[in-house]
C-alpha cells in the first residue's frame, strides 16, 4: 500500500520505497514550497499526479552528475566557442518550464509538469530556490533548463532543447557555474542516455543519501546567479 499525505503529514522513511515500481515513495500532500523542500532535502521528489494528487519517488539507483566529471567534448567546446548561442540565467523562469512541459519525450504520454507544479515551482524561483539557464539563437530562446539548488547541491528538474547543441549549452554553462560556486553534485532522477553522453552516473540511494546531507546543511536561497564564461574561456 502506497502511503497517501495529507498537509501536515510527514514522508514515510526511504526504506518503505517501492523500489519494484520506480522508487515510489507516496502520494499527495501538496506541492507548497515548505513540502517541496522537505522533500528534496530527503532525496525525494515529485514526478507526475494520480487523479491531481502529486507522486513522490526516491529511486534507487540514483542517476546523478558530478561537476567535475561532464563531459565536454570537442565539437560542443566547439559550439561553445564559435559564439552561435547566447546564455542567460534566470531570464524567464516560467517560459523554460512551460517549453519543458511542451517537448515531447519518448515513452511518455503528455507531460508531468501540471499547472499545479508549474505555480510552485515559480514560487520556488521568486523565494530564490529554483533557477534556470536559457540558450538564445538572435534573441530568440531555443533550449533551457531548470531545478533547484539547496546548499551546494543542485537538482536537476527538466529541459528542452529547439535547435541542436541548445540544451547542452545551458547545461555545461551550468555546470560550469556550479564548480565556480563549488557545488558538490547534481540530482539528474533517472537514468538517461543523454545524462550518461554528458558525463551523469547511477549512485546507490545509500550513497546519494549520504552526500546530500552534508551538501545541503548550509542551504540557503541563492540570488548570486549569472551567465558562465565568455566565448574565450571554454
Amino acid at each position: 500500500m502506497i502511503p497517501f499525505l495529507g498537509s501536515r503529514d510527514a514522508f514515510p522513511p526511504l526504506a518503505k520505497t517501492r523500489d519494484d515500481i520506480g522508487g515510489l515513495l507516496a502520494i499527495g500532500g501538496g506541492l507548497f514550497p515548505e513540502r517541496l523542500l522537505d522533500a528534496y532535502r530527503r532525496g525525494i521528489f515529485p514526478w507526475g499526479t494520480h487523479l491531481g494528487h502529486p507522486l513522490w519517488y526516491a529511486p534507487d539507483p540514483r542517476m546523478v552528475l558530478f561537476p567535475g566529471e561532464f563531459r565536454l567534448t570537442r565539437s560542443l567546446r566547439k559550439t561553445l566557442r564559435s559564439g552561435k548561442f547566447s546564455v542567460r540565467f534566470d531570464s524567464d523562469f516560467a517560459d523554460v518550464m512551460q517549453r519543458c512541459a511542451a517537448t515531447p519525450r519518448p515513452g511518455q504520454d503528455g507531460t508531468w509538469i501540471s499547472d499545479e507544479m508549474l505555480e510552485a515551482y515559480c514560487k520556488l524561483h521568486e523565494l530564490g530556490w529554483a533557477h534556470s539557464v536559457e540558450s538564445y539563437v538572435d534573441g530568440e530562446m531555443v533550449g533551457g533548463l531548470y531545478g533547484l539548488a539547496i546548499g551546494q547541491m543542485f537538482y536537476g528538474e527538466s529541459m528542452f532543447s529547439r535547435r541542436t547543441d541548445a540544451s547542452k549549452v545551458a547545461f555545461a554553462h551550468l555546470v560550469r557555474h556550479l564548480q565556480i560556486h563549488q557545488f558538490g553534485m547534481i540530482d539528474c532522477q533517472m537514468h538517461t542516455s543523454h545524462l550518461a553522453s554528458l558525463g551523469g552516473r547511477e549512485i546507490s540511494r545509500a550513497d546519494f543519501l549520504c552526500r546530500l546531507q552534508s551538501l545541503t546543511a548550509s542551504g540557503q536561497p541563492r540570488s548570486d546567479w549569472s551567465c558562465g564564461p565568455s566565448t574565450d574561456e571554454w
